[in-house]
């Protein structure tokens, strides 16, 4: 069998078929986070009266937050806190909390992942070695799949003849995005 860019481009564009879905469907939810989270979604809202009265804003630290999950029954791995004009803002993975430390009315949201869609945006967040590799690997192809594109079509549709004009365009358009509108 003759190794041609034609057979490159075509066999590591079918190994990386479900790859290239799936980055491509997830960086487009994932453009569009501000309006909804592609990776999880709201399972339950649950108000509550908190019956301890809380401390002040300035006494609010991590050991009162590890108290507070406790009593609340809330077991999942804190992240952060913040308070926010007399609102305390407590994020866990699974879980955030805000409660008014005036009135002590809380609200608690329980998140969970969005099937599919929340494991496929993974793949563009995940830093575990081995993914690392893995994209590297993918990123090596990506750049094979575009040079051996240029040069499977031959006549009047070659890259020579009219391809680098669609390719220069191509650059020429995220950086418009990047130098002028960013």
């Amino acid at each position: 069998m003759q190794l041609s860019s034609r057979n490159l481009h075509r066999d590591i564009a079918y190994f990386y078929l479900g790859l290239i879905i799936s980055f491509a469907l997830s960086g487009i939810f994932l453009n569009h986070r501000q309006l909804w989270h592609p990776q999880r979604y709201i399972s339950t809202v649950e108000k509550m009266t908190l019956k301890s009265t809380m401390p002040k804003a300035e006494e609010i630290n991590e050991a009162f937050i590890q108290e507070f999950a406790k009593k609340e029954g809330i077991q999942d791995r804190f992240r952060r806190f913040r308070i926010e004009k007399d609102v305390l803002k407590i994020s866990y993975v699974n879980t955030d909390v805000e409660v008014n430390l005036k009135t002590g009315e809380a609200k608690k949201e329980t998140y969970k992942t969005t099937p599919i869609l929340g494991q496929m945006t993974k793949l563009h967040l995940d830093t575990s070695q081995w993914w690392i590799y893995y994209s590297d690997i993918f990123g090596i192809a990506m750049l094979v799949i575009a040079i051996t594109g240029m040069f499977i079509a031959k006549g009047k549709y070659s890259f020579a003849a009219r391809g680098w004009k669609l390719a220069l365009l191509g650059v020429i358009f995220p950086l418009i995005f990047l130098f002028l509108l960013s």
